[in-house]
């Protein structure tokens, strides 16, 4: 697969790297062990070498997950994780104390059994602990060789420019894609101006875009998207449109709605690395078909242009949630 550098930070990836999240968290139950592995697996047999996971995806559980299924390869590939919530916990609300992210920071390099963090974000903004603190906290973790990179999730334009001044931010990892354009107001603008590397999350639309999704289905006990105001069931009749749109503009590619959907962002910037999750190899397979989906100018103005006079309607999240997240 194609590699991708992360902006200014000289860290190299695959074009396409797996979000893990999905085997342990947020989607309903757990992926078993057995089978998560097998799938780490067969995407660094694939050519995958960027792996995201979490302290909060399950207090550990996923970082232990990865790290088990990475331990043969591990040299040869860039593990992300993140600190930022109580406990792991994102009910319990924020915090980057230095003190908590040096704790995090331990414990993870534990549950993924390496001696260092190739990539560390900021899980959210807390607003209860200046920038500067946390980026001087991490800049430590840097200098004592246990961290390489340090990235922001969800940040704001302010808080990335005070971060980035005190320990220069190598990946911005937010939710992008034909689902959610926001980051292109004001966000991707920035990345460009400073050399930090955009990380989309959920580049699917949580799945919407692969018009697996529609108004009549049934989200399963524990998956979030059931309390997400975007998926309630008319908003997702009304967004249909767009999952129309797409798959008419993928069949005239002869390619599936999924591989359209992150072919045109790996168009957008040539730092930009989505990081599609899933459980299932076969879906696996087909997300890393988007890899070698190239889109020319006249294809993206044509999905611009098919795609613009469509309003979204929805939420994102709750208010509840966003409340507790921070920018």
């Amino acid at each position: 697969m194609e590699k991708r550098i992360l902006g200014n930070s000289g860290l190299e990836v695959s074009a396409l790297g797996l979000g893990c999240m999905g085997l342990s968290f947020a989607y309903g139950p757990a992926t078993d062990n057995a089978t998560g592995i097998a799938l780490i697996r067969g995407a660094f047999e694939r050519g995958v070498t960027f792996f995201d996971t979490a302290q909060a995806y399950g207090q550990g559980a996923n970082e232990e997950l990865v790290g088990e299924a990475v331990a043969p390869f591990r040299d040869q590939i860039v593990i992300a994780t993140k600190f930022g919530f109580t406990d792991g916990l994102v009910a319990k609300g924020l915090d980057s104390r230095p003190e908590n992210i040096r704790a995090v920071t331990e414990a993870s390099l534990k549950h993924l059994k390496t001696d260092h963090i190739d990539l560390l974000y900021q899980h959210r903004v807390d607003p209860n602990v200046p920038m500067e603190d946390v980026a001087g906290a991490v800049k430590e973790l840097i200098q004592a060789g246990k961290v390489k990179h340090f990235g922001m999730s969800e940040a704001g334009v302010r808080s990335i420019r005070a971060a980035h001044a005190v320990q220069p931010v190598a990946a911005l990892q937010s939710e992008y894609s034909l689902f959610w354009r926001e980051p292109e107001k004001e966000i991707l603008p920035l990345l460009e101006e400073l050399g930090i590397g955009f990380v989309p999350f959920s580049p699917l639309g949580k799945g919407f875009l692969t018009g697996k999704i529609d108004n009549t289905t049934k989200f399963g006990e524990g998956d979030f998207r059931a309390t997400l105001p975007r998926f309630e069931a008319e908003n997702r009749k009304a967004n249909m449109d767009l999952v129309d749109r797409l798959g008419e503009l993928a069949k005239k590619h002869g390619v599936t709605n999924a591989q359209i959907a992150l072919a045109w962002l790996l168009a957008q910037k040539p730092w930009i690395v989505p990081i599609p999750g899933t459980t299932k190899l076969h879906r696996l397979e087909e997300n890393l078909g988007g890899a070698s989906v190239v889109l020319a100018a006249a294809d993206l103005n044509e999905i611009d242009a098919a795609l613009s006079h469509i309003e979204l309607v929805g939420e994102r999240y709750p208010a509840a949630i966003r409340d507790r997240q921070g920018r």
